[in-house]
């Protein structure tokens, strides 16, 4: 229960009985020099050494009165929190009172001097503290239940302050988790180090966050830091041996450049509970079920337990004849189900017509209806992107359905780049006239080509125009694929998209980045899908088996199918994949023309079918009804066990099943922690008591690690 610094104990009482010593003090100190010319007086030693005693109890006293007054004042402000607002130092004890926030708030102020709000600053049930001409502070309090409790901090920037800097320490004994993929694709976020960047998604090979995030940090002390969607929000993480997470509020001229304050503000709580599992359970997005059809249930199971085949050549290389030949090879492998093809944009003639390019696919709609027959669902690729090489260019100028160039009479299109595009307008779904003109040519060519859904590929913030102008101003390049989806996801069906800040409506997955087809690209994949898990996003496509790209590629549309993975590479990442909510596939198995592949690969393949795709399916409907993910951190086992937190190579199914792959090139044995329990070697069938390690645990070049949760009670009979 907050209370206002004046009550109870008044600082002006402080001052009074302060001012009452002070006085009693001077009268003794006039006295002390008549005592001095008494020279005669043979006690006049005593009368100094009992005048320098009550000196001396008077300072005690006043010190010991100052100490206790500023504990009042931290003990008046939070419950479970010191908060010393002189230095601006905060900390935040748990309900067994141990520290789990260490924070250094207010960088930017440079000053000391620090007051209560004025009276029209006042918000009700709130503290208000203002550094003059600086910053202000609002700090209150709330319960999301009785099981979590939460602090919320709002600085707003006053004066020339243009930036709101708060910092919260990494301690020795705990990991943090969250916000998204990072430079590092570190799944502990003090692994990773970046100085202060826009939190807007990117590209980590050259931007410090990747194409899926939340405002929504972590740790292992079961503390949790949720920032406000208003916020113009920058990020660090910084600092040697003793790293911390570092906020920033702080408006730009590209990704926080429409002020939806006059100032910045920095919002942000901070929410604590007995462990990390049970607090992230009361944190998250729950039923995702809300809204959900009978037959999103049937995609969402399809993607689960068949394959995703990807076609990805290039423009002219796309044709009927390509997408024909590599079905009919799919179906050759005899061992895999038929599953979803995916058609890149080259469909198109032009990215931005919206129409079949007739040229290369004047049959489309008999080899459509021969895949049906046969078993694949078909999904086509859209951008919100139009080529200045588009017939649509000109009509969408006309009819200025395209973001505009800043700073123009917003008849000017702002123009940018994005994969094989060189020049392109991005379609403004801030517009009213844009998703209906859009949304038109898409169901026309849904019904005439009968294809069973759309694949967004929306880019990240990153590949929008530096100087946007969208009719209606946006928050941040961000809010502008949210917008986008939004628009299209109720309309049409929306397989998946490529990069998100909200969570989109199921049965909509949500794609993992593009990976380098290396082992540094395969030991990316489990930190990345495990930080998109926790974010709220359980419904998710990794890669493509092998990798999406060669390194000797300068980006992932160059990439070809002439460039096979290493097999090695390729055979390690396909036993990783066999466990994943989605199997992808570019290269074929059959591709290496090796038997050694082929047979891994069935192996693989009745593996997925007796025994994960089961589990996929129980955990995508707990996913519905908890937000939890499907794929999930060793922590969620057991949070008070702290080898969980370490573990950074290996993941769960639910909690059924623990697999850990090899990601290393040569590598025949591995490390192992399993969590407490009784579990089932994958391999040999044996029996495994866990909350222990298992040092050098042998794996072959054709077997993959994993371990089945029994019954406690199991025993060899």
């Amino acid at each position: 229960m907050l209370r206002a610094p004046g009550d109870e104990e008044s600082p002006g009482n402080s001052i009074t009985s302060v001012n009452s010593l002070a006085s009693l003090l001077r009268e003794k100190m006039q006295m002390f020099p008549a005592t001095l010319k008494k020279k005669k007086s043979p006690d006049y030693k005593i009368r100094i050494f009992v005048s320098f005693l009550f000196i001396t109890i008077v300072f005690l006293v006043s010190f010991a009165y100052v100490l206790y007054h500023q504990k009042v004042l931290h003990r008046a402000y939070f419950e479970k929190i010191k908060f010393n607002h002189i230095k601006r130092l905060m900390k935040i004890f748990n309900s067994e009172g141990q520290e789990i926030i260490n924070a250094n708030l207010g960088l930017t102020l440079n000053v000391d001097a620090v007051h209560p709000c004025l009276p029209k600053d006042q918000v009700e049930h709130s503290i208000c503290l203002e550094w003059m001409q600086r910053a202000r502070l609002y700090l209150d309090s709330y319960e999301l239940n009785s099981r979590v409790k939460c602090y919320n901090l709002k600085w707003i920037a006053l004066g020339d302050n243009r930036e709101l800097i708060d910092c919260f320490e990494f301690s020795s004994n705990e990991h943090w988790y969250g916000g998204g993929q990072n430079a590092e694709s570190a799944w502990q976020l003090e692994k990773g180090s970046h100085e202060f960047s826009p939190f807007i998604t990117g590209t980590v090979d050259k931007h410090e966050w990747g194409n899926v995030l939340k405002r929504y940090f972590i740790s292992s002390k079961g503390a949790a830091i949720i920032i406000d969607n208003i916020t113009p929000l920058y990020t660090s993480i910084s600092g040697t041996n003793n790293k911390r997470l570092c906020l920033k509020a702080k408006y730009d001229y590209f990704a926080f450049v429409n002020h939806v304050t006059e100032t910045p503000q920095l919002n942000y709580s901070i929410c604590t509970s007995f462990n990390t599992r049970d607090l992230h359970s009361n944190l998250i997005e729950n039923t995702l079920w809300d809204g959900l059809k009978q037959e999103d249930l049937v995609v969402i199971d399809s993607l689960l337990t068949e394959p995703l085949w990807e076609i990805t050549s290039a423009p002219r290389e796309l044709t009927e004849e390509t997408i024909t030949n590599y079905t009919e090879d799919v179906i050759s492998l005899g061992f895999l189900k038929q599953g979803h093809v995916l058609i890149n944009e080259f469909w198109q003639k032009q990215v931005g017509d919206f129409t079949v390019d007739l040229e290369r696919f004047s049959k489309l709609e008999e080899v459509i209806n021969i895949m049906h027959r046969r078993g694949f669902r078909i999904v086509f690729s859209i951008q919100p992107f139009i080529s200045t090489e588009s017939f649509n260019f000109a009509e969408a100028v006309k009819k200025g359905l395209l973001v505009s160039e800043r700073f123009s009479d917003r008849r000017i299109p702002a123009l940018t780049r994005y994969k094989s595009l060189q020049s392109a307008g991005m379609l403004d779904p801030t517009n009213n006239r844009t998703m209906p003109w859009l949304l038109e040519k898409l169901k026309s060519a849904a019904g005439k080509y009968k294809f069973d859904a759309f694949y967004l590929d929306v880019g990240v913030a990153y590949d929008m125009p530096h100087y946007y102008q969208c009719d209606t101003p946006i928050i941040n390049p961000d809010h502008y694929k949210t917008l986008f989806t939004n628009s299209l996801q109720y309309s049409i069906n929306l397989f998946g998209v490529n990069s998100a800040t909200v969570r989109p409506k199921a049965p909509t997955f949500v794609s993992l980045p593009p990976f380098e087809s290396s082992w540094n690209g395969l030991r990316r994949v489990i930190p990345t899908i495990l930080s998109y898990g926790l974010l709220g996003y359980p419904f998710l496509i990794p890669g493509a088996v092998g990798g999406d790209f060669k390194a000797s590629n300068l980006s992932y549309e160059n990439a070809t199918t002439e460039l096979l993975p290493d097999k090695e590479l390729y055979m390690r990442w396909l036993q990783l994949a066999t466990f994943l909510p989605v199997i992808r596939f570019t290269h074929l198995p059959s591709t290496y023309g090796d038997h050694n592949v082929l047979e891994m690969a069935k192996i693989s393949t009745s593996l997925r079918q007796m025994k994960v795709s089961p589990l996929l399916k129980k955990y995508a409907r707990e996913a519905l009804d908890t937000g939890f993910p499907i794929v999930r951190p060793l922590w969620m086992m057991d949070p008070n066990d702290s080898s969980c937190h370490s573990v950074v190579d290996e993941f769960s199914i639910g909690y059924d099943l623990i697999v850990a792959p090899v990601l290393y090139s040569g590598a025949r044995q591995r490390e192992i922690y399993l969590p407490a329990g009784v579990w089932k070697d994958g391999i040999d069938g044996s029996f495994r008591k866990g909350s222990r390690w298992i040092h050098n645990y042998k794996v072959e070049e054709d077997e993959v690690a994993y371990f089945e949760r029994m019954p406690n009670n199991t025993r060899l009979r």
